[in-house]
C-alpha cells in the first residue's frame, strides 16, 4: 500500500514536470494551475504516505508551521511579479515547483506521521492545519476566479488547445485551485478530525 502511493505520487510528478503538461502551463495560467495542484494536493500527499513510517517524532506544532509555509509559498508565488518572473526563467521554474513539492510534503508528513505517545495531539493540529490550508485555498481561489481584470497576462491564450481570454484562464486557473486544492486539504482535515474523535471514543471506553 504505501510501495503504491510513493509510486504512484512519483510517477504524478513526472507527468507534471517532464510531460506535456510542462508545455502547457508556460502560456496559460489555468494549466499552470493544474500543475500546482497536481504537486501539493496529489504527488505530495501520496509520496507523504508512502514515507510517512520513516517519520517517528514531530513536534505537536508542526503541522500549524507547516500550513503558514504553505500560506507563504503558495500565495507568494501566486504574487503577479513572482509569477511573471515563474513564467520567463528557468530558474525560477524550478525554484517554485520545488517550494511547492517541499511545502506540500512537510504539511502532509507532519499531519500524518507514524502515531506515537502524542497521536491525539498532534491530530488536532493536524485537522487544524490542513482545514486552514483549504481556507486559504479556497480564498486564493475565489479572488483568481472573481478578480474584476487580469492579474497576470492581457489578450488571449491557449489552454490544452482552446483559445480562452486573459480573464477567462485566470478564472479557471481559480476554480481548479477549489475544486482541487481546497477539496484534498479540507478532506485531509476531516480525514484527522474523524481519527481523532475515534481516538478520543476509544480512551473513554477503556
Amino acid at each position: 500500500m504505501r510501495m503504491a502511493s510513493l509510486l504512484l505520487g512519483l510517477v504524478t510528478l513526472a507527468l507534471i514536470w517532464v510531460g506535456p503538461l510542462l508545455e502547457a502551463w508556460s502560456g496559460s495560467f489555468a494549466a499552470h494551475m493544474l500543475a500546482h495542484m497536481g504537486v501539493v494536493a496529489i504527488a505530495a500527499p501520496l509520496i507523504a504516505i508512502g514515507i510517512s513510517k520513516t517519520i517517528r517524532s514531530v513536534a505537536t506544532a508542526a503541522p500549524l508551521l507547516a500550513s503558514l509555509v504553505e500560506l507563504i509559498v503558495v500565495w507568494g508565488w501566486h504574487a503577479p511579479a513572482a509569477r511573471q518572473w515563474a513564467e520567463t526563467s528557468t530558474i525560477a521554474t524550478i525554484l517554485e515547483q520545488t517550494s511547492f513539492l517541499g511545502a506540500g510534503l512537510f504539511l502532509w508528513l507532519t499531519c500524518i506521521a507514524a502515531r506515537d505517545s502524542h497521536a491525539l495531539a498532534r491530530d488536532a493540529a493536524g485537522a487544524f492545519a490542513l482545514l486552514l490550508t483549504s481556507v486559504h485555498m479556497t480564498l486564493l481561489g475565489a479572488l483568481l476566479s472573481l478578480a474584476p481584470r487580469p492579474l497576470y497576462r492581457l489578450g488571449d491564450v491557449t489552454c490544452f488547445g482552446l483559445v480562452l481570454g486573459a480573464g477567462q484562464d485566470q478564472a479557471l486557473g481559480g476554480v481548479i485551485m477549489l475544486m482541487i486544492g481546497a477539496a484534498v486539504y479540507l478532506a485531509g482535515g476531516v480525514f484527522l478530525l474523524a481519527r481523532l474523535l475515534g481516538g478520543k471514543t476509544e480512551r473513554v471506553a477503556g
